[in-house]
């Protein structure tokens, strides 16, 4: 056959316009979106706030002066900030806390923080405003667990705040804390559906006074034409002894509630899990779980008894990075004021090969039916320098934060910096699969001790044993007096 030139060049030709045919429809087939996950940080260390009490004055005037001088109407800028050079499509919050404040019972009650409203009026300012997902009357806001103001009990003095609020010097004063789903503004017509749910797994911490519950806020969006459902989750970090953390039964649970899902599922969130979890005690600078027999070493295999990284590991969800293993990318570790790491944990953290001084890796963006990660990594972690500081000024932030510097082997800053949360963030970009798929909504769950319930047990408790210290005073004072009126009318009829 007479060889034609033109026939061998032909194919190859046909060959490239039907290879870039393909790979233009997959590239129009698949979108993209951007995630972010922040801890908020409610303001103040609540471990040490525990061990105050039973002193609730204490602890509560302890939690407040850290409040102040962590200020989140300083630091919600820097999130702004953040979000604004991100433009995620969706922001997983956590601790996001509303501080309220009144003035005995029945006093006037006044929010005086309020993180997530500030946050989303920080976004506002810069030009990308955010919002939280709504659709069918419900919001993707849960908010968990709190203590509310009770009188005397979490009495305040800070004449700077209530004077301007209440004309007085002092106030009762509580917190709400929960999580919520943050969605750049152009996306709220695309939501579909909202909800939150609570785990059956609550923490006790004193029965009927102060029990614990967490859960999870989720959303249905369509991103560019793919419905995606979107959950963020803050779990348990107490844990006791000898026993499964619930942090992990939580896992569990969240495993369980998201079962049915089929469409493209993105999960972030504060696990308060690490890799490495349970940790030999000799090796534990964050106080996470510790081995014991309900509780064995990880093996280096993925145990997932114990540990909620792996449980969702194991269920099948991908971790989208960046790489949890490696100890430059953990997120936890910070004082609590802000002011660096916490100097006592940063000579764990260097040994463990984390220049920032962070010592955990706690959070993370767990990626199910379908989606990939093609870039993750950390915001949020540098200390002393870096877009995301504030100046601090507090004389307790001034003195951690030398004291950090000096752990690090660095000059302390001057004027002192502060991070702005005590958890690094994570930016995920995650390419999604072609689906029109759309689930029904999750069952809706609330948690069996409203904290309305909590704090009301808690009021009752407080009055009751006021009452009873007052009929005893009463008695006290008046046994004496009775004894002295019959001995002074019997003398008289004498």
């Amino acid at each position: 056959m007479e060889h034609n030139p033109s026939h061998v060049l032909r194919l190859p030709l046909v060959a490239l316009i039907a290879l870039l045919a393909l790979v233009c429809s997959a590239t129009a087939s698949a979108s993209t979106t951007k995630v972010m996950t922040r801890n908020l940080y409610l303001g103040a260390d609540v471990g040490v706030a525990l061990k105050l009490l039973p002193d609730m004055p204490a602890a509560a005037q302890f939690m407040w002066e850290q409040v102040v001088a962590t200020d989140f109407r300083r630091r919600a800028p820097l999130f702004a900030a953040e979000v604004a050079r991100e433009r995620p499509d969706v922001i997983g919050l956590q601790e996001a806390t509303t501080w309220s404040c009144s003035t005995g019972f029945g006093g006037n009650r006044r929010v005086v923080f309020d993180f997530t409203q500030e946050f989303l009026a920080a976004t506002a300012a810069t030009g990308t405003p955010y919002v939280l997902a709504t659709a069918g009357g419900r919001t993707a806001q849960d908010p968990s667990f709190g203590l509310g103001p009770m009188p005397f009990l979490t009495r305040i003095h800070d004449p700077a705040t209530f004077q301007p609020l209440f004309g007085t010097d002092t106030a009762d004063c509580g917190f709400q804390i929960g999580d919520a789903l943050a969605i750049r503004a152009d996306l709220a017509p695309h939501v579909r559906a909202v909800g939150a749910s609570d785990f059956p797994t609550e923490t006790t911490i004193a029965p009927l006074v102060l029990v614990i519950p967490r859960g999870f806020v989720w959303a249905d969006i369509n991103i560019r034409g793919t419905p995606v459902r979107f959950v963020t989750t803050h779990l348990e970090s107490y844990w006791t002894a000898g026993d499964v953390p619930p942090s992990a039964r939580q896992a569990d649970e969240l495993v369980d509630a998201l079962a049915p899902t089929t469409m493209p599922l993105v999960v972030m969130g504060d696990f308060n899990s690490d890799p490495r979890d349970p940790r030999d005690p000799a090796d534990n600078p964050g106080d996470q779980p510790e081995v014991s027999n309900a509780c064995p070493t990880q093996s280096g295999n993925g145990d997932a008894r114990c540990n909620a990284y792996w449980t969702m590991r194991q269920a099948g969800y991908a971790d989208a990075g960046p790489d949890a293993t490696a100890p430059r990318n953990f997120t936890w570790g910070a004082g609590a004021l802000l002011a660096g790491p916490d100097p006592a944990r940063v000579p764990a953290a260097l040994r463990a090969g984390n220049a920032h001084g962070l010592t955990d890796r706690l959070d993370y963006t767990f990626l199910r039916n379908g989606p990939k990660a093609v870039d993750a990594r950390l915001i949020g972690a540098a200390w002393p320098a870096g877009e995301d500081t504030w100046a601090c000024d507090a004389p307790s932030q001034v003195r951690d934060a030398a004291a950090a510097a000096a752990a690090l082997g660095i000059d302390a800053p001057n004027p002192t910096t502060c991070l702005p949360t005590d958890h690094a963030g994570i930016v995920a970009t995650i390419e999604l699969p072609a689906s029109t798929a759309l689930d029904p909504p999750l069952r809706q769950h609330a948690s069996g001790r409203p904290l309305a319930t909590t704090i009301a047990l808690i009021a009752v408790a407080a009055i009751v044993a006021g009452v009873v210290l007052h009929v005893a005073l009463a008695l006290l004072l008046l046994v004496p007096l009775i004894a002295v009126i019959v001995i002074s009318r019997r003398r008289r009829r004498a």
